[in-house]
This record gives structure tokens, sequence and C-alpha cells, in this order.
């Protein structure tokens, strides 16, 4: 592990992912004092990436729990696998042997949910829900839904925005090498002109590197009117969105785009 933030943010890059130095620091304090990190942002930012990045950095395994209204213990702990103790139920009356209780509810039977896999002990004395070694806690929110305070307080914070026009356009380049560097610009440019137009869902960084992708694949090597009418798609997700940019003016975009890239 990184022993400051400097290292933190080396070591991201390494695995392909750009973090300012504010999310560098919240990543190497979680890691130093063994804390829950909560990152918050809009979609796209590159929350979840975030644990992807560092279970690859950290050779360890990405355990994800998809949290939701209505979930409950059996979902995020453990629940026994029914079918297989049916089965197992039905060979030994078959076979004219004893059913032992004990046997239906051993580990062969367990199905482990994420939060078992996280905490799972191997020790003589079972803990109540304390790992030997606390596993790396990541827990993204874009604020669709309130975060209790019980569990914000238990947790380092960071917000992740969106970047600006040159570390997104270092993304870019990192992660579409093959885009030309006055599209690139052009396309880094022409996201943070989308965003300032009161969108229902602004493009995030993962919509960037789609659009690039998207007019690297055509053949184009800048961004025009027609590349951005034919490709809205890509950064755009709402039709919502893509209609109030038509009636805003293809146009506009692109000349205040290449401007900014100039």
């Amino acid at each position: 592990m990184g022993t400051t933030p400097v290292e933190v943010a080396d070591a991201l890059a390494a695995h392909d992912y750009l973090a300012d130095d504010g999310l560098a620091t919240a990543i190497f304090l979680a890691l130093e004092l063994q804390r829950p990190l909560l990152l918050e942002g809009e979609a796209g930012v590159g929350k979840t990436e975030v644990a992807k990045v560092l279970a690859r950095w950290t050779d360890g395994e990405l355990i994800r729990l998809q949290c939701y209204e209505g979930i409950d213990v059996a979902q995020a702990v453990y629940e026994w696998d029914y079918s297989r103790q049916l089965l197992h139920l039905r060979a030994a009356e078959a076979s004219g042997a004893d059913v032992v209780e004990d046997e239906l509810y051993s580990e062969r039977f367990l199905v482990r949910r994420a939060l078992l896999r996280a905490i799972d002990h191997h020790g003589a004395v079972p803990p109540v829900f304390r790992a030997e070694a606390p596993p790396v806690v990541v827990l993204t929110s874009n604020r669709t839904r309130d975060v209790h305070d019980a569990l914000k307080r238990r947790c380092l914070y960071h917000w992740i925005g969106h970047p600006d026009f040159e570390r997104e356009l270092a993304i870019v380049r990192l992660r579409a090498p093959e885009v030309p560097e006055a599209l690139a610009r052009q396309v880094a440019a022409g996201a943070a002109v989308l965003r300032e137009l009161e969108l229902y869902k602004p493009p995030g960084v993962a919509e960037t590197i789609d659009w690039s992708h998207a007019l690297a694949a055509l053949g184009r090597t800048t961004l025009d009117e027609a590349a951005v009418d034919v490709t809205l798609g890509t950064i755009l997700k709402y039709r919502e969105d893509q209609e109030r940019v038509r009636t805003a003016g293809l146009e506009g975009v692109v000349q205040a785009a290449l401007q900014r890239s100039a």
C-alpha cells in the first residue's frame, strides 16, 4: 500500500485511474485508518471505479453489494441453498440413510452473500460482525436517496465532482489512446459545454470516454455538427436531454467546444 497520498495517486494511475489530490488523500486515509470511505457524486464520475481499481491494485477480491430499498439480511449476509438441501434429503431417503439435521445446516449448503464473504472469520471464537483483518470498504452514492447520519459518522467522506478540462483530457488520453489529440481535446471540451446546459443527466467521464471511442471508430479527427448529431446517444442517455441540446443548437455546442479546446 502507498505510504503517502502521492504514492496512492501514483499507484492508482498505474492502474489507469487518475485521482486528484483530494481523492488520493481520502483513499490514503481510508486505508491507513482502516475506515470505510463514502464517495458521493453524480453518475459517471468514477465512484465505483475507485473500488475496482483498489481491488486490482491490492490483488484483492472485489465483493459488491448493491443496496436498495427492501434488501434483507439473507440477501446481504447469507442464506441456505434450499434446492441442494432438498436434493440431499431425497438422496438420503432413497438410500435408506439416516438424515442428520446438522448436515443440512453445514457450510456445504451455505450461500455466502457479500457481507459474509467480506468478514469471514476462521478463528476459534466467532466474532460479532468484526473481521480479523478489516476489508477495504468503499460506499458509493449519487444522492438519489439520503444516507443515514449514523452511517456517515462511521465513514470518511469525499465528493467526486466532474473533472476540470485538463484532467478529463488526461483521462481520455489514458482510456482512449486511439483518439487523435485534437479530437480528444474537443471531446473533453464538448462534454464540459454540455454540462453547462442544465440537462436532466449531465454526461459523466464514462460518457466522455464512450463518445471519444465512438467518434474515433467513425474515423473522425475533429468535432463538427454532423459528428455530434449522429453520436449524441453516446454522450447523452436521455431523449429529453438530446432534444434540449438539439433545440439549443448543435452548432453552438460545437463552436463553444472548439473555442474551449484551442
